[in-house]
């Protein structure tokens, strides 16, 4: 083979458009609606081309094209408004400076395997992907000192369509970073960036790309360098593809190859904050790191790096956490015992449950949750089920006690709601629904918008999907070599005036996607009648290893395909953000059917909320939180099946029910005047509730309140006098462990009465014996609440006791009252837990002695 010389080669543009690329640059474009008219109107037909890529776009159209809008003073005008108006974005003052000031510049750095910001930019698969994106894109707007890291997929997720007989198939195009909107990142001398880090026997180098995100950078890790053996490249080729050992490799890669590439660069964060358990190997290196700078004991520095770690669990059921057999554990961590002065049995024992079972594999979100002051779960009911999962982790703790917070999901409002309905709120509510969308009082003026205008709005949006989905019907059957009539039919497929419901996600099993198949001669009956028609549209991909997935969407197709039903139901292949834009914005209905309580959260819902579709949903993950009959509508009431099948049965029947007995008849109920006036009251309501609420504005600024000022405090506070407090921790945390054992409690006295009355206080006298440890070391408490029917205390609340005084024989007496607040059945316990100041939570060991 031939030397190869590569070199980049960007549009020559014309002085007058040099601007086009400090906008094309910048993401900040994807939810600015005007800067998303720029790009438009330089080549409408190449902009839908491209998939929406700005460099791509000034790559592919004519120097003539070019030379043409440079002498266009109207396209003059616009673009010097679209840059003037990222330069006052990028240079205004932020939320965070008016909130912490200079107490807030400490670094963020948000680990994340996948990355969701535009169709343009494919790195990302679903779900998890695009909330990380929103997440940037809020964090940009809120002036938050954050960074992205993740990987650069030379392939990204596949690119679905479906053969003749409605079966999933899969491509893979491959990304080419230089007509993408990102930059190679380069050292001063003006050579490539690398990030090194330890494989078997060799050292991998990884290339970094740069990503701006408004205000926010993301860094993009690639290991397809010429310095890698051609095994090496391909690690990063593929979201979730390949097998266990791709998988380790990409999670090496991604934590500790982020952490490198971060310190190549000297951004060093103070807060890492790990979006699923990807990337917590991160935990590791950071240890690794700062044990070589400091001196420090493994024990000590993991109390200091522990303090400013993060953990956002997305997972609803234990099968969802990546784990690793010891053997592949050996093969790619095997340094890392030695190097944190670890033998091989403890290091394992940071990710097992059990760390005497050799046999047992390597848990990422173990070690994640272990090396984190916080765990939050993505929704309240989420929260609920994590706990229940986590039990064994904090095993006498009551589970309403169990260390993990929720901060519920968000959208950010500004990317996912259509140009028009941003001039209604614009016009309407001003300009804080974006600046300020978690404000309350804002949206409290829609009340006052007329309904005329905001139906005028939904109808154009139904009308503007109503015509994607014929094209990309069109384009779908030709692929499959449909005859002329085919086609033909095609442009007539689904009505712009009819009841429009949408169903796009990811084709899990839980999510039920055919549930609305359960009877087909009922769904016919909707489907067809003439008066009161119902139409439906359908997108989302499976796995490619799921057959299951890819059944359901089979069955979607046949029943798509039966003549008479074949123009109001219709499944739209290759879903992406693209896709989900023009969904959210122009159905009437969201549909939404997991199978509770396995949705963490979803965001679709709260996206298409926003754009004043209304949710029809079960009652899981965020509708959960969301749902009132003055918004929406909820398919049962939040009951458990043990039979799946009667599950599907009853709550199919329900689904039903809703759309016959309540939504159709509300939708087509139109005043004198032919508006749906209570439809449009009903969609008022759902975004004057859900929007303030389900934003990922509220979720960061959360996220910054809760877990990133205090994490980054406390690290300041446990770095400080050459880490002498995180010594110190660590010191009383042997200490802790070494007498626990001897902490007893002895007795407990209280009156001999059974019954009192609501007001009564119980006066409760407690006896311990600490054994070698301090009174300073623990907090005694009283656990009182209501009783279940096995006895149990539910809802307990915690009541501390006084300081103690010495009792006999070396015990010790603590005093306190319960007091008796509600009637019924209730009872208490009586607790001792290791208690320190630097301890997030007296938890956080994982030890308690109960009478």
């Amino acid at each position: 083979m031939p030397t190869i010389y590569a070199y980049e080669v960007i549009p020559r543009l014309p002085e007058k458009l040099s601007a086009l690329l400090d906008i094309a640059y910048n993401l900040w474009w994807t939810w600015n609606h005007d800067a998303i008219a720029l790009f438009r109107r330089i080549a409408r037909d190449v902009w839908e081309d491209v998939s929406h890529n700005p460099v791509l776009l000034l790559g592919r159209v004519s120097q003539s094209r070019l030379e043409e809008i440079a002498a266009d003073e109207g396209f003059i005008a616009h673009l010097h408004r679209v840059h003037g108006n990222l330069q006052t974005y990028l240079t205004a003052k932020t939320w965070r400076e008016r909130r912490y000031g200079d107490a807030g510049n400490n670094l963020i750095a948000y680990f994340s395997m996948e990355f969701g910001l535009s169709e343009s930019l494919p790195v990302y698969s679903g779900g998890l992907g695009v909330l990380a994106g929103d997440t940037l894109k809020s964090a940009s707007d809120l002036g938050l000192p954050l960074v992205g890291v993740g990987l650069a997929y030379q392939q990204g997720y596949f690119r679905q369509y479906l053969n003749i007989d409605g079966w999933q198939q899969e491509s893979y195009p491959t990304n080419d970073f230089f007509n993408l909107p990102i930059k190679p990142v380069y050292n001063e001398d003006g050579t490539r960036l690398k990030a090194p880090i330890w494989f078997p026997h060799r050292t991998v180098m990884l290339d970094v790309w740069r990503v701006q995100v408004g205000r926010v950078p993301l860094f993009l890790l690639d290991a397809n360098c010429q310095e890698n053996d051609p095994a090496d490249r391909k690690i990063t080729d593929t979201l979730y593809g390949g097998d266990q050992e791709m998988r380790i490799q990409q999670e090496v890669v991604l934590g500790i190859g982020g952490i490198r590439a971060l310190d190549a660069m000297n951004l060093r964060p103070t807060v890492c904050h790990m979006n699923e358990g990807h990337s917590a190997f991160l935990t590791l290196e950071r240890i690794r790191q700062l044990r070589e700078k400091s001196g420090l004991s493994f024990h000590e520095a993991r109390e200091a790096i522990g303090s400013a770690n993060v953990f956002t669990t997305h997972t609803p059921v234990p099968a969802g956490f990546d784990i690793f057999s010891p053997a592949l554990m050996d093969k790619y961590m095997r340094d890392y015992p030695g190097r944190l002065d670890l033998s091989k049995k403890a290091f394992l024992s940071l990710g097992r449950k059990d760390a005497d079972n050799p046999d047992e594999g390597f848990n990422m979100a173990l070690l994640a949750g272990r090396h984190a002051s916080y765990i939050n779960a993505v929704s309240k009911l989420h929260a609920h089920v994590t706990r229940e999962m986590w039990k064994d982790q904090w095993r006498d703790v009551p589970r309403n006690e169990v260390p993990i917070h929720h901060v519920t999901n968000g959208v950010h409002l500004r990317g996912w709601i259509s140009r028009e309905m941003a001039d209604f709120f614009d016009t309407y509510l001003g300009s804080q629904w974006d600046s300020n969308p978690e404000e309350k009082n804002v949206w409290a003026r829609l009340a006052q918008a007329p309904e005329e205008e905001l139906w005028r709005v939904h109808l154009r949006r139904r009308e503007r999907m109503v015509g994607f989905v014929r094209r990309r019907l069109r384009e779908q059957l030709q692929r499959r070599g449909a005859n002329r009539a085919e086609l033909d039919e095609a442009l007539e497929t689904l009505s712009p005036n009819a009841l429009t419901i949408g169903f796009a996600r990811r084709f899990a099993t839980y999510k039920r996607a055919t549930l609305l198949l359960r009877d087909l001669d009922r769904l016919r009956q909707l489907l067809l009648n003439e008066e009161r028609p119902v139409q439906i549209v359908f997108a989302g991909k499976a796995h490619p290893k799921d057959v299951n997935g890819k059944e359901l969407i089979k069955q979607l197709y046949h029943f798509g395909r039966e003549p008479n039903v074949r123009r109001r139901f219709v499944f739209v292949e290759d879903y992406d953000m693209n896709v989900a834009r023009y969904l959210v914005q122009g159905a009437d209905i969201w549909l939404n059917t997991p199978r509770r309580p396995l949705e963490a959260s979803g965001t679709s819902g709260m996206k298409a909320a926003a754009n004043g579709c209304l949710n029809v949903s079960v009652l899981d993950g965020w509708w959960d939180e969301g749902y009132t009959p003055e918004v929406g509508w909820a398919i049962g009431r939040g009951e458990d099946y043990a039979d799946f099948t009667v599950q599907d049965n009853v709550e199919a029947s329900a689904l039903y029910n809703l759309l016959e007995h309540e939504i159709i008849p509300l939708f087509y109920d139109h005043s004198a005047d032919r508006l749906p006036r209570r439809w449009i009251q009903m969609m008022k309501r759902s975004i004057q509730q859900l929007a303030p609420e389900f934003n990922t504005h509220r979720m960061v600024q959360e996220y910054a309140a809760k877990f990133y000022q205090p994490a980054s405090k406390r690290f300041q506070e446990l770095s400080a006098n050459d880490f002498a407090r995180a010594r110190e921790l660590a010191a009383w945390r042997n200490r802790i462990a070494k007498n626990w054992k001897d902490v007893k409690i002895l007795g407990v006295q209280f009156p001999p009465s059974r019954v009192y009355q609501v007001g009564d206080r119980i006066a409760v006298q407690v006896e311990v014996s600490l054994g070698g440890l301090e009174p300073r070391d623990v907090a005694v408490e009283i656990y009182a609440g209501p009783l279940n029917e096995t006895g149990e205390i539910v809802r307990g609340q915690t009541v501390k006791m006084d300081d103690g005084q010495p009792g006999d024989a070396g015990a010790r007496r603590y005093h306190s009252e319960v007091v008796c607040q509600a009637s019924g059945r209730h009872g208490f316990s009586v607790r001792i837990l290791p208690t320190h100041h630097d301890l997030v939570t007296n938890f956080d060991l994982g030890i308690i002695t109960w009478a």
